[in-house]
């Protein structure tokens, strides 16, 4: 067990003590050292969930650290099966050269495949693929009783359903299996194109939608009088690389951010000045390139320790997804309530979700549009925002994502997720999180 007592999510916020945390050598340690705790426990990955979904104050985390072997793949048909703890960068570093890529990706390649299970996480192929659950073949399920339950659409179909977005609060997921898909080389051919206003974004989303296998935007919603941003398009090149160093990503970034930023860095002024510098960094409407993998889909990672740049308060980010309207009021709603605020972020993120429906009882992707907004921690008007900004989504039928949250009120989850009391039968007796318990209204972390 590690002795270390404090740990923390990626947001930085809360910050709680737990009595320590178990990193099992392999699967079969799990379960002895399940027994041989006092208190619950919570699976744990790499903790890049944002918010409290990955911590358990007062009691134990389980890591899955070093449960990271691969156990098979077939080259002919890209199905990889792995332990839980194996991380889409050790996936990425080991298949991409060998022509193969992953089925959904989010903006971070250091998550596990556990984690990415039970968040049922999404990336910029939403509107083809769907969700991270809806590639997973099959995988196990340890409970603390010890049964080891092999889940499958075919197989236990509702303990696959109640894993999968279960938040790892059903048992610890042990291997699981997925399929890989075949590319050409490491590159991305994408497009970029500069918008004005909400109707322009749409209009481009939406000519987008069909031929196009990624998409996402930046928007700057500090700098105009409407909203403005960068929308950006891509798909697998057949473009090939023989410079077998170039192929796959570098294994570390040589930029870390050193120490905790101070306040001012991150104030309205050069937030707002990062924008313009961002949005004008373009300077045709439309631009097309060839791009490395690596900066199309994880630009962040390229800094390490890069939530170091909000400081020791950290931040949170609020994602939230709306269905559509004809006049899709709610977004535009929210997005009015942000720039009326005076706070500011510079990551601004939005996109339209597809219609193919997660598989995970309490999956957060549905058919609409969804944000995602990074602000630092300033405290009560921040969170006097975040408020304002959930009725709006619980009012247009919209739900928050529980990977990013670390504030929403217990009724705005169990509205939004109705599920929830027939998932809360699945949860394993042992296991509970900081995040559970808040919404369940036993605390107000």
């Amino acid at each position: 067990m590690g002795n270390d007592l404090f740990f923390e999510s990626w947001g930085r916020f809360p910050k709680v003590s737990h009595l320590g945390m178990f990193a099992p050598q392999c699967v079969d340690k799990i379960n002895d050292l399940i027994q041989s705790s006092d208190s619950l426990i919570l699976p744990r990955g790499l903790g890049r969930s944002y918010g409290d979904s990955c911590l358990n104050e007062d009691g134990y985390l389980l890591s899955t650290k070093w449960l990271n072997k691969f156990y098979a793949f077939d080259e002919n048909t890209g199905i990889l099966k792995c332990e839980a703890g194996v991380t889409l960068d050790e996936i990425l570093q080991t298949f991409v050269p060998r022509g193969w890529f992953l089925p959904v990706t989010p903006g971070t390649k250091f998550v596990t495949v556990g984690g990415a299970i039970a968040n049922d996480i999404h990336g910029k192929n939403h509107h083809t693929a769907g969700t991270f659950g809806n590639q997973v073949i099959r995988f196990e399920l340890l409970r603390s009783d010890g049964t080891r339950l092999l889940c499958s659409r075919e197989t236990n179909p509702d303990w696959f359903k109640t894993t999968i977005g279960g938040l790892g609060l059903t048992g610890v997921i042990t291997w699981a299996e997925l399929p890989l898909k075949p590319i050409k080389g490491p590159y991305i051919e994408m497009e970029s194109i500069k918008f004005n206003n909400l109707n322009e974004f749409f209009s481009i989303s939406r000519e987008s939608a069909t031929d196009y296998k990624y998409i996402v935007s930046w928007l700057d919603c500090i700098n105009s009088a409407d909203i403005r941003g960068i929308f950006m398009r891509g798909n697998h090149s057949n473009t090939t690389e023989t410079d077998a160093s170039k192929i796959s990503h570098s294994v570390s970034s040589w930029k870390t951010f050193p120490v905790d930023a101070p306040s001012f860095l991150l104030s309205a002024a050069t937030v707002k000045l990062f924008n313009m510098l961002y949005y004008h960094k373009q300077i045709k409407k439309h631009e097309k390139k060839i791009v490395h993998y690596d900066p199309f889909f994880y630009p962040l990672d390229g800094i390490n320790h890069w939530n170091r740049m909000y400081g020791n308060r950290g931040f949170l980010q609020w994602q939230g997804v709306v269905p559509f309207t004809e006049e899709n009021e709610a977004i535009r709603t929210i997005l009015s309530e942000i720039i009326k605020s005076g706070l500011s972020s510079f990551l601004v993120v939005l996109k339209e979700f597809g219609s193919i429906p997660p598989c995970g009882m309490l999956s957060f992707p549905m058919p609409g549009i969804t944000l995602a907004v990074d602000f630092p921690n300033v405290g009560g008007r921040l969170f006097s925002l975040f408020d304002r900004l959930d009725k709006v989504v619980i009012n247009s039928g919209g739900r928050l994502y529980p990977a990013k949250d670390a504030r929403m009120a217990p009724e705005t989850f169990q509205s939004s997720y109705p599920d929830f009391e027939n998932f809360k039968k699945y949860i394993d007796p042992r296991f509970s999180s900081s995040f559970y318990r808040r919404i369940r209204g036993e605390n107000n972390g």
